[in-house]
């Protein structure tokens, strides 16, 4: 008897703030009704912390190092695991793809103003737990072949 196994996507978003305690979002074409945390899916065999680094670059142009996880969240129509990373700018200014990304910007949001930006609940929950992160769920990657290897490791209290 063959095994089944289940098939999910996985995506990756990351809330990044600037000096300003502005954070970045962007607009989509196919979602121009909202504004939402860059993000997108996970390559087959690739960390999560990397995806999200590759995918905040493709679509921003801003290069981000990843400090921990503020959320996990599932879309059981589509079957999309979402995990959302809070990160820290690096270096590199707004430069979108315009074929993919209507518009990207700082935004100061607050839990008073957000309705006017975020129109979606899924992208609206994400955002709020990302901002009310005191803490972060720790994030690893292990290499199993033969032995074990540590990859990396994201864990930060502060």
């Amino acid at each position: 008897m063959e095994i089944e196994y289940p098939k999910h996507m996985v995506s990756v978003s990351a809330f990044v703030m600037n000096e300003k305690d502005e954070v970045l979002l962007l607009r989509t074409h196919w979602r121009s009704d909202t504004w939402e945390m860059s993000g997108g899916n996970v390559e087959a065999g690739e960390p999560l912390d990397q995806a999200v680094c590759r995918e905040f670059l493709e679509e921003t142009g801003i290069i981000i190092r990843p400090i921990g996880v503020t959320g996990v969240y599932f879309n059981a129509t589509k079957q999309v695991l979402s995990v959302v990373f809070k990160a820290e700018y690096v270096s590199g200014d707004i430069n979108i793809q315009p074929d993919e990304i209507q518009e990207a910007r700082y935004i100061k949001l607050s839990e008073s103003n957000i309705d006017e930006y975020i129109t979606r609940p899924q992208q609206k929950s994400r955002t709020l737990d990302a901002m009310k992160a005191k803490c972060f769920i720790p994030y690893e990657t292990w290499e199993v072949n033969p032995s074990y290897n540590l990859i990396s490791r994201l864990y930060n209290e502060s």
